[in-house]
């Protein structure tokens, strides 16, 4: 398994090699992304080299972001978007500060979750309130698993990102069936391009096992999908405006977050 310190010169070269590529391409669309990769990338890389406590503060500023994406796009009150992110911070702080707590804050952020329409007595759209907090919980409260992960959940972002950027590239050339009705522009020949690249960045960082080769190559597709549901549901396009070249940070962390959940289910 690789470190966060082997991790860096790699990040640091694709960074290079991909600001190189961009400039020649003369693509704007393609200089705004890289631009928004060369801020974060270092950011994200800081966090990991701290170790827990820097992967937590991650961790729960992402949380907060992704939960005020998702109860837009599910069109949740303030109350449920506060209640929402204070169960996943709940769940990030307690898997660094104590770890055999989770599940029962876990169960303690769900009836908090439940409780809101409960007490406003919102008949009518109290049960799309709780299944919405509900999958907000589950979904987003993953995010929790990248504490005690330490290098293997930086592993598992590079390589579902490398993925998804072949999936892209290779369906848009390579054309062929649809991967889903959900998202429309997915492929199947470039969903099994992309997780051929993804394994291979496993592979390259000395991380390739099955765990985590099931984690890039079926948990990253699911959680592209899974986004693509909520976003087809909301009818969205993205998750958020303000991420350059990205969206919303929910469109960057999608195929992470169930990627990281069966990793952590296998492992």
């Amino acid at each position: 398994m690789t470190t966060v310190a082997a991790l860096v010169p790699c990040l640091g070269g694709a960074l290079a090699v991909g600001g190189v590529v961009v400039a020649a391409s003369r693509r704007r669309e393609l200089m705004v992304r890289w631009c928004a990769w060369a801020l974060g990338v270092p950011l994200v890389t800081t966090a990991f080299w701290l170790g827990p406590p820097g992967i937590a503060a991650l961790a729960a500023v992402v949380g907060v972001v992704a939960v005020v994406e998702f109860g837009g796009l599910l069109r949740l009150g303030p109350v449920d978007r506060v209640v929402l992110g204070a169960a996943v911070v709940g769940l990030v702080l307690t898997a660094w500060l104590a770890p055999g707590e989770v599940l029962r804050t876990a169960a303690v952020g769900a009836l908090a979750i439940a409780g809101v329409p409960l007490l406003s007595g919102d008949a009518e759209h109290g049960l799309r309130r709780l299944g919405a907090g509900l999958l907000g919980l589950v979904w987003l409260g993953t995010l929790a698993g990248l504490v005690p992960s330490g290098a293997l959940g930086l592993v598992l972002f590079v390589a579902v990102s490398v993925a998804d950027i072949v999936a892209y590239a290779a369906g848009r050339r390579l054309g062929g069936p649809r991967l889903s009705l959900l998202s429309p522009a997915k492929r199947w020949s470039g969903t099994l391009a992309g997780a051929a690249a993804g394994l291979l960045t496993l592979a390259v960082l000395s991380s390739l096992t099955w765990q985590t080769a099931v984690a890039v190559a079926v948990g990253g597709p699911l959680g592209d999908l899974l986004e693509s549901m909520v976003k087809r549901g909301a009818r969205a396009k993205d998750a958020g405006r303000w991420l350059p070249g990205s969206g919303g940070l929910l469109d960057r962390i999608d195929s992470l977050l169930v990627a990281l959940a069966v990793s952590l289910v296998l492992g």
